[in-house]
């Protein structure tokens, strides 16, 4: 059993952004060496999640309004009363969930065929780090 981590850090520029980190992700698998395992990638603060779908615009978008909808910004949350202002993205992390765990098989993600990864961030413009810890044979 071999294990290989990598942390990446973001600085978005936008408070509310998705990105598609697929490419990293496989990148990581590659420079693991582990050909049969399994890939956790989590985004490793409360304001921001990880999650896989179509790389398809119009659902990105669908995706960002939904959220709005369920967690709006803007709202008096009762977070705020910390001096924090940003309740908003607690709420939408829960939505969208703070990692995946991918299949590794042949040494490469075992996505299906529309799949993608992506880190959503939804407090940015400040840094904020993501870990990809890789497990297997």
């Amino acid at each position: 059993m071999k294990a290989h981590t990598f942390y990446h850090w973001f600085n978005t520029r936008k408070k509310r952004e998705f990105l598609r980190i697929t490419d990293m992700v496989e990148e990581q698998v590659r420079n693991s060496g582990i050909s049969d395992g399994f890939c956790l990638v989590s985004a490793m603060h409360i304001t921001a999640g990880v999650y896989v779908n179509d790389a398809e615009s119009g659902l990105l978008a669908d995706i960002d309004e939904w959220l709005e909808k369920l967690a709006p910004t803007g709202l008096d949350y009762r977070h705020h009363r910390t001096g924090e202002s940003n309740g908003d993205a607690h709420l939408k992390n829960l939505l969208i969930g703070h990692e995946v765990i991918l299949p590794i098989t042949d040494s490469r993600l075992d996505l299906g065929p529309w799949q993608q990864v992506y880190y959503a961030e939804f407090d940015g413009r400040r840094r904020k780090r993501l870990i990809i810890k890789i497990i297997g044979e």
